[in-house]
């Protein structure tokens, strides 16, 4: 408890940690002012209803902190960022030109890759905008809109995500932990007292056992979520001896830890994403198609609605996109090459080619039981809502999943700050 009290004592007394922290609460501000100034389009109208019959609106009203339900400027969140960011790094890892670019040209090559994320995400968001805003009219939500209109409020929309994607990078940059995860983060915690407020409303005193039980499954997620993105799989490594005239340097053993879930949340964000994408476009278009065309959206889309589809495909992008991230971010290697670089070594494995081989073949045992771990723990709230018929679980659980690793890491990143000043 000191040492928590007297890292809150630094953040505050130190001048650049303060300066992080208030630009952190600024920037999320005002992310919660866009999120309530509705699109021209809007006319005040709600999508309670609509939200509570369409879950992949549910999962965008959700990480957007209800600025799908308000209808405002940032109603697409920063799925289309997201989403461009996903088609980028699956080139990179298609493309040896674009991967030789990250690797070679260093931070110069990841400036460039960002920026084509960035790029992307403009007919991302047009898309997406264009699409979700004539499934919203022809829902009855939005106004009946002439062409210009419809122009104006797609540019609106677009604007806004890339409004948001701007003010994630300045947080990431200027402020403390990933701005996009904390985007989604402040958005997902927003939503809480109106949570909190639905759930008083429509208490029911014969579903105490159903509240008890899900408070249950809640601590038992929060703890399995904590412990599983902590543990570590320590690799041992041993620094050769070296004699500088008279000295004698290195022969100091220490270890390599590899994180069970070295892909954090992002797994989770980018399933989401990916799952909403295909949904949104498939709702509008078969608002506005006609014969085959239409026979052909509806088909899919009754099959992308459909609740153990949609958790069976969920569980399969976690998976994917665990290993996927964890490739991207930790590359064997380059960690090899360091290692032979700084005169390491893992005892009883070869410098170099060896040495990556080995750190590959642990890494994808590590992180199947982490893959295996988000995948179920995703799934896990379509389980118990298919038990209780309490939609709400679904979302509530996949928020869970979001802001514990979320939290983790934000503190994470605060430590990394005290300690770096302690020093």
């Amino acid at each position: 408890m000191e040492t928590f009290v007297r890292k809150i004592k630094m953040i505050f007394e130190d001048e650049s940690l303060r300066r992080r922290v208030l630009f952190l609460l600024g920037a999320l501000a005002v992310f919660r002012l866009l999120a309530n100034i509705p699109i021209p389009a809007a006319a005040g109208q709600n999508l309670t209803a609509l939200l509570a019959n369409n879950q992949a609106l549910g999962f965008l009203n959700l990480i957007t902190g209800g600025g799908l339900s308000a209808i405002s400027i940032v109603m697409l969140g920063v799925g289309p960022y997201i989403t461009g960011s996903i088609i980028i790094q699956l080139l990179q890892m298609m493309s040896p030109r674009i991967k030789a670019m990250t690797n070679d040209e260093g931070e110069i090559g990841r400036r460039k890759i960002t920026q084509y994320s960035r790029l992307l995400t403009v007919p991302l968001a047009l898309v997406q905008g264009f699409g979700l805003i004539i499934y919203l009219e022809k829902q009855g939500v939005l106004l009946t809109l002439t062409p210009m209109q419809m122009l104006l409020n797609v540019i609106i929309v677009t604007g806004g995500s890339m409004l948001l994607m701007w003010i994630g990078e300045l947080i990431t940059e200027f402020g403390i932990g990933n701005g996009i995860s904390l985007i989604i983060f402040s958005g997902i915690v927003s939503r809480i007292p109106a949570t909190l407020g639905q759930l008083a409303y429509t208490f029911d005193v014969s579903q105490i056992p159903v509240y008890i039980g899900a408070l249950v499954a809640t601590l038992v997620i929060i703890a399995a979520v904590v412990y599983m993105t902590e543990a570590e799989r320590p690799v041992p490594i041993t620094y050769a001896k070296q004699v500088h005239g008279n000295r004698v340097t290195g022969g100091e053993s220490t270890y390599l830890p590899l994180r069970v879930n070295q892909a954090g949340v992002i797994p989770i964000i980018f399933a989401i994403s990916l799952l909403m994408f295909p949904t949104v476009i498939t709702n509008a278009w078969a608002a506005v198609a006609h014969g085959n065309v239409q026979a052909v959206l509806l088909f899919i889309q009754k099959i992308i609605s459909n609740g153990w589809v949609n958790g069976v495909l969920y569980f399969i992008l976690v998976f994917i996109f665990t290993y996927f991230y964890t490739a991207v971010t930790f590359d064997p290697e380059a960690i090899s090459n360091n290692l032979q670089k700084n005169g390491a070594f893992i005892p009883g494995i070869r410098p170099g080619t060896h040495t990556a081989e080995y750190l590959s073949k642990i890494l994808t045992r590590v992180t199947l039981s982490g893959a295996v771990f988000l995948g179920m723990i995703a799934v896990l709230p379509l389980i118990m809502q298919a038990l209780t018929n309490i939609p709400s679980l679904t979302i509530g659980g996949t928020a869970l999943l979001i802001v514990v690793s979320v939290v983790i890491e934000l503190i994470d990143k605060i430590n990394a700050q005290v300690t770096m000043r302690e020093y």
